[in-house]
């Protein structure tokens, strides 16, 4: 019995690789390569996400016609990529600022509502970013739900008798839930995971790039999610499982009651153990708050996200041939040729057609003992 939850916590958890033998197309994509959310005040978004070690390095501006063109959504939009320090395969940011954006979003909400998008950070230093983010609560009056930290052992790793030389080895991770975006942060004792989450010395928070992002979706994870193989070419690392508030992790930073559980599955890039998506469905269980109608194109929030790959067309004829309607490849705000997406758990994509230098690209997922 405790080896079977041992391994819902591998399946579930912040830090977890894995995968099932799968014949996948090889398509290049590197993970995710964007988050994109819908801002109305640029400016100020930036320099949030500042403050995280993400800077600008592309902006375009487009009329609301160029706008309807690429996204579907008639408004003007001026767009921002931002990146953190040198990670430029996977984990960017992109701030569109509509002229006219069409509704709030998602907005604030409890976190298995259906349409939630958050985006993951490794930090060095959580309980600093938990009292940032409960003084921005108390005494800016600013709406964050603060869920965590808390503390688990993922791995098993921590042996024998605690002492002040056999420290415990886990991860402590939190959420955080906003109008315009939701955080998951997550900081690791006694091990680490090379490519997973690279911090840049003058990040001002201790954070890295966004290693992986999780969707609260609707429906059976086993046909609404087959797409991200058959045509993104991401290994699925399980097939769909139920975890929930028996797990240290879900229950405080999903906000889980008693009794209460998910369908989990998680889909990883061959070309890289960052980049992740983590998808999860209330689907057969119990009934959950719905705001998918919100999660649209031109809405404020999380919106899209991006993927990036060298064959842009193989993509394209993957997408028709599995029944997803995607429009004609055409040029982005940044020239990119790039079309858009919604797959059929209603997760919104733009496919980028590029070459991302890669350097040495981690692939391997290891687990390496530190002491601290």
């Amino acid at each position: 019995m405790k080896q079977f939850f041992l391994s819902l916590i591998f399946i579930m958890s912040i830090d977890v690789h894995g995968s099932i033998s799968q014949d996948l197309p090889d398509t290049g994509v590197s993970g995710v390569y964007e988050v994109m959310v819908g801002s109305a005040d640029a400016e100020k978004t930036i320099q949030y996400f500042g403050e995280f070690g993400f800077s600008v390095i592309d902006e375009a501006t487009i009329s609301a016609k160029a706008a309807k063109q690429i996204y579907g959504f008639d408004s003007a939009l001026t767009s921002y990529r931002l990146q953190n320090g040198n990670i430029g395969t996977h984990g960017l940011l992109r701030v569109l600022e509509w002229k006219n954006p069409s509704g709030p979003g998602v907005g604030f909400s409890q976190p298995e509502t259906v349409g939630v998008r958050m985006s993951v950070m490794r930090t060095n230093d959580i309980f600093r970013l938990a009292d940032i983010y409960q003084d921005l609560r108390e005494e800016a009056q600013e709406p964050w739900l603060v869920a965590g930290p808390v503390f688990d052992d993922l791995y098993g790793s921590t042996k024998g008798k605690l002492s002040i030389t056999n420290r415990r080895a886990g991860v402590r991770e939190m959420g955080i839930y906003g109008q315009v975006f939701n955080h998951v942060f997550f900081q690791r004792y006694g091990y680490t995971i090379p490519g997973y989450g690279t911090i840049a010395d003058d990040t001002p928070l201790r954070t890295s790039e966004f290693t992986h992002h999780d969707f609260f979706v609707e429906g059976d994870l086993t046909e609404v999610t087959a797409y991200y193989s058959s045509v993104f070419g991401l290994r699925s690392e399980n097939e769909p499982v139920i975890d929930g508030e028996w797990q240290a992790g879900p229950r405080v930073v999903f906000q889980m009651e008693a009794g209460r559980s998910h369908w989990y599955r998680g889909f990883v890039s061959p070309n890289n153990i960052c980049g992740k998506i983590k998808l999860f469905s209330t689907y057969g269980l119990h009934e959950t708050d719905d705001r998918s109608h919100r999660q649209r194109i031109g809405e404020l929030g999380i919106t899209l996200h991006s993927l990036w790959t060298p064959n842009v067309t193989l993509i394209h004829r993957l997408a028709k041939e599995n029944g997803l309607a995607p429009p004609p490849i055409g040029a982005n705000e940044f020239g990119e040729p790039s079309f858009l997406l919604t797959g059929p758990d209603g997760v919104s994509w733009q496919i980028i057609g590029k070459n991302v230098k890669m350097g040495d690209p981690v692939t391997e997922f290891k687990i390496e003992a530190v002491n601290n």
